[in-house]
Order: C-alpha cells, then structure tokens, then sequence
C-alpha cells in the first residue's frame, strides 16, 4: 500500500493519477476536506481508503496506524505562503510532518516528502546547503525546519527518506487553489474573464514582468516523488525544479499565443509582498543528478501545452 497525504490536493492527486496508471489502486489518501470542492481531484482516482489528516495524525502519535505502508509520499502542509498564524503553520507543516517520519523510521517504512524553495527566500544561490537558506515567511520557515529536522537525524536514518524541494509547480488539478493557483492558472483566467494578464510592473532590479522563478510541470514533480519513493536507498533534500528560471512575460506570451489573443497590464507591486517576495529562483541541479536522477524536465513551453492539452480534454 501506498500511503499519499495531501492526496486530494494539486500534487498528491497528480501523483495518485499516475500511480493508477502504474496499475497502483492500493492507496490509502489522507487529507483534509473541510474545503469540499477538493474532493473533485479524487472523484476519477481509484483508492483503496480515504482518511481525515487529524485522525491519521491521532494514530501516528498513539502508535497504532493499523498496517505498514510499502512507501509514503507526504505531500500534506498548508501552502499559503501569505499565511501570518504562525503557530498554525508549524503544526502543519513541522509538527505533522515530524510524527509521520518518526513514525516511518520506526517501522522502517520509505518516505518522501515535499519541502520547498521558499526555504531558500532571499538567497541567489539555490543549492541546497545551509547557507542559502533565508526564509522570508513563515512557510518557508516550516518547510526549513523540517528539513534542518531531518539533517540532524540523517547519520542515523536506515531507510529512504527524501526531501523535495518544490520550486513553482504548475499543472492540472489545482483549480481548487483560489489565490495559491500558480501564476500559469491565474493568467490563463485572467485572460478567459478580462483578456489580459495582470503582472507586476518592475521590482527588486527587474523590469515590467521580467521576475523570472523555476517554472515545473507537475509531471515531472510526480516522476521524481515515484522515483524516489520505489526506488533504491535514496537519502538527501534535492531540489525539484527545471534547473532554467524564465520570466512571467513568457509564460504571459504563451498564454496569448495558445488562445490566439490577449494582451498584458503591468501593476503596482503590492506593498504587503516588499522584502518578502523572490524576483528570481533557478534550481541548482547538481545534487540531484548526482542521486541518480538523469531525466530531463520539460521545457515551460512544453509544459504548457501539456496543462493547456489536459485542461481541455
């Protein structure tokens, strides 16, 4: 059985989806669906179980989940990078995540799980080691302190735990995000609704919609959490990005190409995103091609033909 947290969200039913098309169905999701409207990500998957995170995590911390999973993939957290409850985060994000580790080295069980760029916030330099880490906010705090959790355990870690460090993933089946949507998503409804995609206008040194960040498909997400989670004895935080930043304009120009129209409106940048807001990310890939990971990832271009090809099936 695979356990997949988060399964019902943007990654994790991705990663469900592809599993099934792997002949998998021996899934046990767990998530939370106070927001009902996530479930629609479910609704073509085939699942062995569903169960709520807080009686997941009841289990964890009472020792008595009931089976042993062949690999977990935790994909569960509050992503809202807007998010000021602090202690909400880290509960979230730290205090779970560390209950189902302790729980998965204790019964020897594979694990991995997503961290984030966020960690690294105000650094240009996006290997990951320690001295790139600057969190802006208190999500890519959370994400750190898991992973600085992780590296303190790592001499003694038996088993595969992997950390993957999402840079902005983009793909199918996050409609149900509102305001956390990736940039692809927005602008794709801005120009359906308005026919023009809202940028920001020039910040921290870059011109009108010139901010570049590592743009990922979804899909490639999902090949590196099943490649890690199948495979052999992987231990280390990698990151999960296409290794190429590019540039809002450029997502903004496919967009128009694909539907054959639109145009582009530079904003203010907002004052609440001042000092707390990454103009430029590019994954630095060595570590994770020295982890054996070769694949190549898929060009923006690519990328979004491929969100564009699935969204209108």
């Amino acid at each position: 059985m695979f356990v997949v947290t988060g399964g019902a969200g943007f990654v994790g039913s991705n990663v469900v989806k592809e599993l099934n098309r792997r002949g998998h169905t021996d899934i046990l999701v767990v998530d939370n669906l106070e927001r009902g409207d996530k479930a629609r990500n479910l609704a073509d998957l085939a699942i062995a179980d569903y169960m709520d995170k807080r009686e997941f995590r009841q289990r964890l911390d009472s020792g008595k989940v009931g089976f042993t999973p062949t690999s977990i993939i935790h994909n569960g957290a509050c992503s809202n990078t807007m998010e000021t409850d602090g202690r909400y985060m880290m509960e979230n994000n730290y205090g779970d995540s560390k209950a189902l580790l302790h729980w998965a080295l204790l019964h020897k069980v594979p694990m991995v799980y997503a961290s984030s760029a966020a960690t690294y916030g105000a650094s240009r330099d996006f290997a990951p080691e320690p001295r790139n880490e600057r969190p802006l906010n208190v999500y890519g705090y959370s994400k750190l302190l898991f992973d600085q959790h992780v590296r303190s355990l790592m001499p003694h870690i038996e088993t595969p735990v992997v950390g993957l460090r999402y840079f902005n993933v983009y793909g199918p089946r996050e409609q149900h995000k509102g305001s956390m949507m990736s940039v692809l998503h927005q602008l794709l409804d801005q120009l359906r609704s308005g026919g023009a995609c809202r940028l920001f206008a020039g910040s921290g040194g870059y011109g009108d919609g010139e901010q570049v960040r590592d743009f990922v498909h979804v899909g490639d997400i999902v090949d590196l959490n099943l490649h890690f989670a199948t495979g052999g004895m992987a231990k280390g935080i990698y990151n999960a990005g296409s290794g190429e930043a590019r540039s809002f304009n450029a997502i903004a120009q496919a967009l128009i190409r694909h539907l054959g129209g639109g145009r582009i409106e530079y904003i203010p940048f907002p004052a609440a995103l001042q000092g707390k807001y990454q103009s430029f990310t590019q994954a630095d890939l060595k570590t994770l091609r020295a982890a054996g990971y070769g694949k190549a990832f898929a060009t923006l271009e690519e990328g979004i033909a491929r969100t564009l090809a699935e969204l209108e099936a």
